[in-house]
């Protein structure tokens, strides 16, 4: 095999990725279970450890950009073709999706490796709905309903130094993504470190951390090993929904397809996390406990896939890598997951006492400050 930068790319995602399933699992870093824990519990440490990835990330991505190592104007999170539209409804299904289905997208992944056959099926439903939405049937609605949304950006860019610059009038471009990449990134970091528990908490601060510095690891692989005159690669870091429908693709077309770094990345995760339940023991086959769970689980997996390719990506695409570039529509695709998911879990909450749709989503609003609390019937004493 020739290894030209395809190659090279392909394998250090692999590798790259390896070492994420394996601290992804051993630290259970999941997005969703931070939202959880945040909404049922009151505990911040796995939100923190997401913020603290979020932070580093975006503090050296911009390091990396603004010394010329990268240009991240080259990624997709930055288009002047602002889809709002697609933000903020997919990130809403998405943040829908993975709560039914029990994890995000890169969580999915992890748990595959660690045996879990309901994140196999959710898996497999989130690559078929993400590639039909991409080029299938599904296209057609993005296309024609959703997309039509969009809008042109004057600045040229969706950076929110881009934006700020434009509408202040400050030509110091550099200046401004010093300042609003530290303010943004160093106050998520301030943030998550300002909790002593969070900082004796060794699973979380590996997770931020690492995971924190992955994402301008995935920059300089295809940036900076990946760049030829002749052959260049795309310039992307890791994001599990777009690639894990190309890693379907792949393995059923594998003798007229070619590899590149999102289908090594998936691959790398579910090896890394399967490598360290076998090293530790842990590796344990997971059932479905009944039907409800089953079509739960596909079903969370097609919002996921749908949501995901409309929003750009998942909590890790769009919530890590796309917050690195100081894209806007990361950050309304991220506050919309968020939003999503907590919605969801106060909703299914509330259906627990059996209560009624449309009175448990105007419960979980009211409990968001969204509407006023519904009116409760006092009985005369």
């Amino acid at each position: 095999m020739d290894w030209t930068p395809v190659y090279k790319v392909s394998a250090l995602a692999f590798l790259i990725g390896i070492v994420f399933g394996a601290v992804a699992n051993k630290t259970n870093f999941c997005t969703m279970g931070a939202v959880s824990d945040w909404v049922n519990m009151g505990d911040k440490n796995r939100l923190r450890a997401w913020f603290l990835a979020i932070g580093l990330a975006m503090i050296i991505s911009q390091i990396m950009s603004r010394t010329g190592l990268v240009d991240l104007g080259d990624a997709i999170y930055l288009t002047p073709n602002f889809g709002w539209l697609s933000y903020l409804l997919g990130g809403f299904l998405f943040g829908i999706g993975m709560t039914l289905a029990s994890g995000c997208g890169q969580r999915t992944l992890v748990r595959v490796g660690g045996g879990n056959l309901k994140s196999l099926v959710t898996m497999l439903f989130l690559a078929l709905t993400a590639y039909m939405t991409m080029r299938g049937l599904l296209a057609l609605v993005r296309v024609n309903v959703i997309e039509v949304t969009n809008v042109g950006l004057a600045a040229g860019s969706q950076g929110m130094d881009s934006l700020l610059g434009a509408a202040l009038g400050i030509k110091n471009r550099a200046a401004l993504t010093w300042a609003v990449a530290g303010t943004l990134g160093g106050g998520l970091i301030m943030y998550a470190l300002w909790s002593a528990d969070f900082r004796r908490s060794l699973d979380n601060l590996l997770a931020g951390i690492v995971i924190g510095l992955i994402i301008p690891a995935g920059w300089y692989v295809t940036g900076v090993v990946g760049f030829d005159d002749f052959e260049p690669v795309r310039l992307e870091s890791y994001t599990f929904i777009a690639p894990t429908a190309d890693s379907l693709q792949y393995l059923m077309t594998y003798t007229g397809s070619t590899i590149n770094f999102g289908i090594s990345a998936v691959f790398g995760v579910i090896l890394g996390s399967f490598l360290y339940v076998i090293l530790t023991g842990k590796f344990r086959v997971e059932y479905f406990v009944g039907r409800d769970d089953l079509l739960r689980h596909i079903f969370g997996g097609m919002l996921m896939g749908f949501g995901g390719v409309l929003a750009l990506g998942c909590t890790v695409g769009q919530g890590i890598t796309g917050m690195s570039t100081l894209a806007l529509g990361s950050l309304m695709a991220l506050v919309s997951i968020i939003f999503g998911s907590a919605l969801t879990m106060k909703v299914e909450y509330y259906r627990l006492d059996d209560m009624g749709f449309p009175a448990a989503l105007r419960h979980a609003l009211a409990d968001m400050r969204l509407m006023p609390a519904p009116r409760t019937n006092v009985g005369s004493g």
